[in-house]
């Protein structure tokens, strides 16, 4: 009897645990579902390039994926049951029907069920507006590729001159910012910040920050907390009216809300709250990875939303699910930052070297070598994604049987 893996998500962190687990376990003994609604891997790290009129190179998952045993569900998740082991989807347009583990749905639903032995909620985030008056309605977003792309439109539709800003001074807000100014100087771009820009780096690196906006003509305001949005301008706490054509929201990501509705113990944020091993503590036989899981680091601090703290978390999961599995001994790896990667437009960039908890130290890379570092960075990770079960030993372990537990029967997974 197979043990069924349900992994929800193709991002980052999902296809990399789908194919570390595919190299570590034996087709035989394990089935790897993969659940997600496209086709092809989103690189979430570059959107803002999109965004600002670049052309991203596809990566489909169905040649990603090739020979690894990794069953990709073209599906939207819909609703997660953890106490009766089931995760209800609905099928994108395109999508096969069947599959390990599925039971249909009530007739006519559109909807069915995929029944598991061991779920990875790899669901991740998306946009947060933030309550904001106006946010949802006149705002827009590159947190996903739908939102990228509906900026990348109405950017090209902009006349010269006209004024654009973003909202929010993290890592999303300045490179998307710095890109856009970039690729149209014709724009009047501006970058509205809580406190002061770059209030998070070091001295060297506050200063190549400040450097690289002033050359780009990016206009910055500072400690101006927007209240609200309207068509054509956003709105300060102290009272200011700052024009914009359009707007830009990048002051956060909310959780994917799957979560909310199930028996999980949940944390801050509704993220589900995990062990050292990415281990559900409510529920043993669920791991989640990425910015779906409140996970500590080094100094107990929440591990950040942030691609750095995710494909370790897959790493992490992995492992442990496979060594729980084979039955041998579960590796217990600390999670820890090493630098911040901001990228500001093509030809600049900042790396930003930090403490084991995050904190910036006074060195940071700038410049052409800064440039390179980014990328090698971002290629690093499109590549463990686009070559799943690289780099790692190609002995897989067998399943200890008592591990593997009966199927879900149809009446109980309806």
């Amino acid at each position: 009897m197979q043990h069924r893996i349900v992994v929800l998500g193709a991002g980052y962190t999902g296809a990399v645990t789908a194919g570390r687990l595919a190299r570590r376990l034996r087709r035989e003994d394990v089935t790897i579902t993969l659940v997600n609604p496209e086709s092809d891997f989103v690189e979430r790290v570059r959107l803002h390039q999109l965004a600002a009129g670049q052309d991203l190179r596809p990566r489909p998952f169905d040649e990603m994926f090739a020979g690894t045993g990794v069953e990709l569900k073209l599906a939207k998740v819909t609703a997660v049951d953890v106490d009766r082991k089931t995760v209800t989807v609905t099928a994108a347009t395109g999508s096969a029907a069947g599959g390990s583990g599925v039971e249909p749905a009530a007739a006519g639903s559109g909807q069915e069920k995929l029944a598991y032995d061991t779920l990875v909620y790899a669901l991740g985030s998306g946009w947060n507006d933030g309550d904001v008056p106006g946010v949802a309605a006149h705002a827009h977003e590159v947190a996903s590729r739908p939102g990228a792309l509906r900026l990348r439109d109405r950017l090209a539709a902009l006349d010269a001159g006209r004024p654009v800003v973003v909202v929010g001074g993290g890592l999303t807000g300045v490179e998307a910012a710095t890109e856009i100014a970039e690729a149209r100087p014709d724009l009047d771009v501006a970058l509205a910040v809580r406190g002061e820009l770059g209030d998070w780096l070091s001295e060297k690196g506050r200063t190549h920050l400040r450097k690289v906006t002033a050359g780009l003509g990016i206009t910055v305001h500072e400690h101006a907390a927007v209240t609200a949005v309207t068509a054509d301008a956003v709105r300060t706490a102290d009272g200011a009216t700052v024009p914009a054509d359009v707007t830009v929201w990048t002051t956060g990501f909310a959780v994917h809300p799957i979560a909310r509705a199930t028996s999980l113990e949940l944390g801050e944020g509704g993220r589900i709250v995990v062990d050292g091993t990415m281990r559900s503590v409510s529920h043993p036989d669920v791991y989640a990875v990425g910015d779906a899981a409140l996970a500590t680091g080094p100094g107990d601090k929440p591990l950040r939303m942030s691609c750095a703290s995710g494909v370790p978390m897959a790493w992490q999961a992995a492992d442990a699910i496979a060594a729980r599995l084979t039955g041998t001994k579960v590796p217990g790896v600390s999670i820890r930052y090493f630098q911040q990667c901001v990228s500001l437009g093509r030809k600049e960039a900042l790396i930003q070297f930090v403490t084991a908890d995050d904190r910036s130290v006074a060195r940071a890379l700038t410049g052409r070598a800064a440039v390179l570092y980014k990328e090698l960075i971002c290629k690093g990770a499109a590549w463990g994604v686009a070559n799943p079960t690289a780099g790692l030993p190609t002995r897989r372990r067998r399943v200890v049987r008592q591990q593997v537990q009966p199927p879900v029967p149809a009446e109980a997974a309806a």
